[in-house]
């Protein structure tokens, strides 16, 4: 198996996980509220947590499809800006990463 190969089950297995926790976050959010007014304002703190929560996880599987595409146009891992090799180092922490890490302190 090849890096690329490699990453790309790694993306997919981090996507997996990801739409499986905003789907468990859908479910909460689908639960009724209970009938104590303290208790229905503490849910509805707890709501806008998951949803942040939920966005957060929806944004970082955008980037990651985004990422599976790179790979099957063979442009995965090249920086955006520069066309440099991003590093396995930075490609580990962000597996979506455009960018290499001299580019990205640039900005």
């Amino acid at each position: 198996m090849n890096s690329n190969d490699a990453r790309k089950s790694q993306i997919e297995a981090r996507i997996a996980e990801l739409t499986a926790q905003m789907q468990k976050i859908s479910d909460d959010l689908d639960q009724p509220l209970p009938a104590d007014l303290e208790d229905q304002a503490i849910d509805l703190e707890d709501d806008e947590v998951l949803e942040s929560i939920g966005r957060a996880n929806s944004q970082e599987v955008r980037l990651l499809q985004d990422a599976l595409k790179r790979i099957a146009k063979g442009t995965y891992g090249i920086c955006a800006k520069c066309g440099d090799e991003i590093s396995t180092a930075r490609l580990d922490a962000v597996p979506y990463a455009v960018i290499c890490r001299n580019c990205a302190a640039q900005n």
